[in-house]
């Protein structure tokens, strides 16, 4: 481990951490992560991975080694079902099936345990001369000032401490963040007064109801009329017939008076085989921090926003926080962001969780409350099946979850941050770049760095210019002259800035005259002139 001062310290190795540390440590940043335990608990968590979640993993450099790692074949066991009252029941239709929206990505989506790619990315992280890691170790505290943090570090079994110093501590420290807490960063709590269990175990008979009703899927969202809009969730960690299982339980209930035997029967609809591995709880509630900094104090991931696993936007969130944060730490270290460029990390990222929140978590549980309450069999059949086949079409949840920073303060126009949007090929700044080929037959995601990127298609005019520009804003810049495919038409410009998180900062059909303040801007400058 290496004495001299740190650009940033990272509290907390899980995947967001790791991703941050990964994104900063291919830049050749010195980064030291912070992990409480070295071990790994076997409970799947963070299982529901996006394409966009995928095109991070292009990024950091693992594709193959988390497909590699993945105990599901990338045909198999992708989607999902919602269901009615019970797994063997009459009423099911298909659910979450984000492999609809794949064109407009340049990855796949991934479903494996949070433990098999938290390994992945440790083995990344080690590849990288520039990063240490210190397992076994808590970040207890910290002091800060103007230039640097100084942090206090213990051993978690309280043994030794120490004291580092660093440009940026972030804390990835999970929902009950010291770090988050030691900066005096409160939050916005919406507790929902819910006890929930999450039991691991394995099933045969389970294994062979959902072979049978639901090939080819991989959880279920069983709705009951009785649990007022809250689910019996489960689904398949492995190929082993091992399970996960979640649903509201007793505030008092622990783990010697649950029967978990019956509450899998209230959710399949059967008596089935159960070999328990593990059984914990948790409380189900919405958590947002106020702010994501204080000072040179950033939080992400669980310290930033926590809410119920409902959907699978928890770690797809927390990775989008990482490579958000993570080219702007490098460019503040490396001296060329402008005044506002970390304090547009928060501009962007918080009203995304908010919507994400608002319009898609909440409005799940919401929704399936109001459909509960107001539809049941036994009363009126007819009214009922209605009601459920016009739930059946497709669902907005996946086509209209386009994470965006429209607006922003480095983006410009109208518009402001938001998880809504409609998924398009057109470039617009303040959205992902969508992917097209080459005219050789080159994704074109693969051509990009971590630097800004311009994008100039079927022509040749501003190249030199911009290469002026970003020498003289010192911006790493890539320039990129691709031929018109009928991909790269569908972008609809012909000058494309992409951002180091591949989002887009500024697209036109003509090079701008005033290319210097549109960089400059996307970089924090100013909120420059209205393009």
């Amino acid at each position: 481990m290496n004495d001299q001062p740190y650009g940033v310290v990272i509290a907390g190795g899980g995947p967001v951490g790791l991703g941050l540390a990964i994104d900063l440590g291919q830049r050749g940043h010195k980064v030291l992560v912070v992990e409480r335990h070295k071990a790994r608990q076997p409970v799947p968590k963070g299982q529901n991975m996006t394409q966009r979640t995928g095109e991070h993993f292009k990024a950091w450099g693992v594709s193959q080694d988390i497909r590699a790692a993945t105990p599901l074949s990338q045909a198999e066991l992708r989607g999902g079902a919602t269901v009615y009252e019970k797994l063997n029941g009459d009423y099911a239709y298909d659910w979450l099936i984000r492999t609809s929206v794949n064109q407009f990505y340049a990855a796949e989506t991934e479903r494996m345990p949070q433990y098999l790619y938290e390994a992945v990315l440790r083995k990344r992280l080690d590849a990288l001369p520039s990063v240490d890691v210190l397992y076994d170790w808590t970040v207890e505290g910290f002091t800060q000032s103007s230039t640097n943090v100084q942090v206090d570090l213990v051993q978690t079994n309280g043994e030794a401490g120490k004291k580092i110093d660093a440009k940026f501590l972030v804390g990835c420290d999970g929902a009950n963040s010291r770090v988050r807490n030691g900066a005096g960063i409160e939050q916005e709590l919406d507790a929902r007064e819910k006890r929930m269990i999450l039991a691991v175990f394995k099933s045969n008979a389970l294994d062979s109801i959902v072979a049978e009703r639901f090939p080819g899927k991989a959880f279920f969202n069983v709705i009951h009329p009785d649990l007022e809009g809250y689910w019996l969730f489960l689904g398949r960690v492995d190929t082993e017939n091992r399970w996960f299982f979640h649903r509201p339980v007793d505030l008092d209930a622990t783990r010697e008076a649950v029967d978990l035997s019956a509450l899998l029967k209230s959710a399949v609809g059967e008596t089935i085989d159960v070999d328990a591995e593990y059984i914990g709880f948790w409380d189900l509630r919405f958590a947002h921090a106020k702010t994501y900094s204080k000072g040179r104090v950033f939080v992400a991931g669980d310290a930033a926003h926590a809410h119920p696993p409902y959907g699978g936007y928890g770690v797809n969130t927390g990775f989008e926080d990482a490579r958000n944060l993570g080219w702007k730490l490098a460019a503040d270290l490396e001296g060329w962001a402008g005044p506002g460029l970390l304090d547009s990390y928060r501009e962007e990222r918080h009203p995304v969780f908010a919507s994400t929140r608002d319009n898609f978590i909440a409005k799940m549980i919401d929704d399936d409350a109001n459909f509960l309450a107001s539809n049941d069999p036994t009363k009126d059949l007819v009214d009922f099946e209605k009601a459920w086949l016009e739930r059946s079409k497709p669902q907005q949840e996946v086509l209209k979850f386009v994470p965006n920073y429209a607006g922003s303060s480095i983006v410009g126009g109208s518009g402001k941050p938001s998880a809504v949007g409609e998924h398009r090929f057109p470039a617009e700044p303040g959205f992902h770049l969508a992917p097209a080929q080459t005219a050789d037959g080159r994704q074109v995601f693969d051509l990009l760095s971590d630097n800004f990127t311009l994008l100039i298609i079927g022509r040749v005019d501003g190249k030199d210019a911009a290469t002026t520009v970003a020498k003289n804003l010192r911006v790493p810049m890539d320039i990129i002259v691709l031929e018109e495919t009928q991909t790269t038409l569908a972008w609809a410009a012909r000058f494309i800035l992409v951002r180091p998180d591949h989002f887009v900062a500024f697209a036109a059909e003509q090079m701008p005259s005033n290319f210097e303040a549109v960089l400059a801007r996307a970089i924090g400058h100013s909120k420059g002139p209205k393009i």
